[in-house]
């Protein structure tokens, strides 16, 4: 009899959308975020051993993307969103199970009182989002360098310049700056989008951001405290 597969942990991130969120794990390494297990597996002896590996494997779900049916073919934002690949050659959130693949860096594995958590760097999850499982990355047979990357080499790699007035994150820690600077410079807008008039925003940690985006430049307008948030 097959067991209903539910979260062990959750993970705290400074995206409580899904606007702004690094496409893949690992782009932007100055994310930082926290693995919260639930209750039943905050257990210190489920995490021993986990401080001697450098990375790890997260499988989780798309919580903010469940439909009641899927598709076949998805459009990926890679090719613009006018083309339609099969579901399994893409990394879509609309799958059939609606589960995602990342791997993140440990930046420490910590016991309090008993209970642990997990801080890592390069995550490309909304907060909140329910941790699955999660797995040591193994170089020996996780690492392929010798892979091909489909559709997504012929697509080339994003990348914006990015212009961040001093004076726009005089409340930000140098971290934060520097976390928020990596994000924008991914682009975050859908890649068929192209209007320099248009001001794009979203929430990152106690923070609302705007910009805007010309000529490939993306400029910062305004950064302030989200008091939804604090």
């Amino acid at each position: 009899m097959l067991k209903t597969i539910a979260p062990i942990a959750h993970i705290r991130s400074d995206f409580p959308t899904k606007f702004g969120i690094p496409r893949q794990s690992g782009l932007v390494p100055e994310l930082r975020a926290t693995i919260v297990f639930e209750p039943e597996y905050a257990v210190a002896e489920a995490v021993r051993g986990l401080s001697d590996f450098s990375h790890l494997w997260l499988i989780w779900g798309f919580s903010a993307a469940e439909r009641s049916e899927w598709s076949p073919t998805v459009r990926p934002p890679r090719l613009g969103g006018n083309v339609r690949m099969g579901v399994f050659a893409t990394r879509s959130p609309f799958r059939p199970n609606f589960l995602g693949l990342s791997s993140v860096r440990i930046i420490s594995v910590n016991v309090v009182n008993g209970i642990p958590d997990i801080q890592v760097a390069g995550a490309d999850l909304m907060d909140g989002t329910p941790i699955y499982d999660i797995k040591p990355y193994l170089t020996t047979t996780d690492c392929h360098p010798e892979a091909r990357d489909g559709f997504v080499a012929a697509s080339g790699s994003y990348g914006i310049e990015v212009v961040f007035p001093d004076e726009m994150a005089t409340e930000m820690t140098c971290e934060e700056r520097t976390a928020l600077r990596a994000v924008l410079a991914q682009d975050p807008r859908p890649a068929y989008h192209d209007d320099p008039i248009r001001i794009y925003g979203f929430p990152f940690g106690k923070y609302e951001v705007k910009f805007k985006v010309s000529d490939n430049v993306l400029t910062v307008i305004s950064v302030e405290k989200n008091i939804k948030i604090l």
